[in-house]
């Protein structure tokens, strides 16, 4: 039930990112509707395992959404939607049971359509698009150089909310790339200098001493004050500049409500149209 396709986009980035929220709402709902169902579910899923069955069952989990209906006259801005995002953002922000409201699902894909997700984190966010960063050289970072679109989903459950947003990646300056390394606690800059992401490790093992002996050449001793860690060459910035964004409020009918801005023909000067899709 829940209506992620958008005509005329890509469909493989939209089912790696709906696959990523069935297994999140069957682990939420088994949560949030008590012990017995948890247990009722476990159960039933490892009968099934138990039989060796080939299908799960878990078309009985569902959980009650409290949210109101999402109508046009309840947006911030009919004309920006940079605006209705922060202001869901904000109550994401508020919320005490949403702990990283700038969690996001980042989908790329290959230029033969092969699709990868996974969550990280937006550092920044304006009129211009939405910022993040992580090491060139990882599977994402090599599918955006091959084909740089993409598409990011924030989920904030408590809320029922989703915010989907597609369009063209760019890379950050070095300047404001560097600038925003410095600024990182000194052993999540050093996991970057260990950290050849995506590639084969032969243990944790083997990534920790290493992440040891750099902590200890890049600290601060006696008369002498720490060492500025460098940036690797291929941990990079990022900015997805948006097409399009989809503001999704969840509904216990499954008659979710769908309102999407989409940029008009002729780019940033053509303004925002709104529609309303069927959930």
């Amino acid at each position: 039930g829940i209506g992620l396709e958008h005509a005329g986009r890509p469909a493989s980035i939209h089912v790696a990112i709906r696959a990523m929220l069935f297994c999140h709402s069957v682990w939420r709902a088994a949560r949030v509707t008590g012990v017995d169902a948890g247990k009722t579910a476990i159960i039933r899923v490892m009968s099934a395992h138990t039989k060796d069955s080939k299908d799960v069952d878990l078309s009985q989990l569902r959980v009650p959404y409290s949210s109101t209906v999402f109508t046009e006259e309840m947006l911030v801005s009919r004309t920006d939607p940079f605006k209705q995002f922060g202001s869901w953002l904000q109550a994401a922000l508020d919320h005490k049971d949403i702990m990283e409201a700038t969690s996001m699902c980042l989908s790329t894909c290959t230029k033969d359509g092969r699709p990868s997700s996974r969550m990280l984190l937006m550092k920044q966010y304006s009129d211009k698009g939405f910022v993040f960063f992580t090491n060139g050289l990882s599977r994402k970072g090599r599918e955006l150089e091959q084909n740089p679109v993409a598409c990011l989903l924030f989920y904030w459950e408590p809320l029922h909310r989703q915010v989907r947003i597609e369009g063209s990646v760019e890379h950050l300056s070095e300047e404001d790339t560097l600038a925003y390394f410095n600024s990182r606690p000194r052993a999540n800059q050093i996991s970057a200098c260990v950290s050849q992401q995506s590639s084969v490790v032969s243990s944790r093992e083997e990534l920790e001493e290493m992440h040891r002996r750099l902590l200890e050449e890049y600290r601060e001793s006696d008369g002498r004050s720490a060492l500025l860690v460098p940036k690797p060459p291929s941990w990079r910035g990022y900015r997805l500049v948006p097409r399009l964004f989809e503001f999704w409020q969840g509904q216990s009918t499954r008659l979710h409500d769908r309102i999407v801005f989409e940029l008009a023909e002729g780019g940033v000067g053509g303004g925002w149209t709104i529609k309303r899709l069927a959930p």
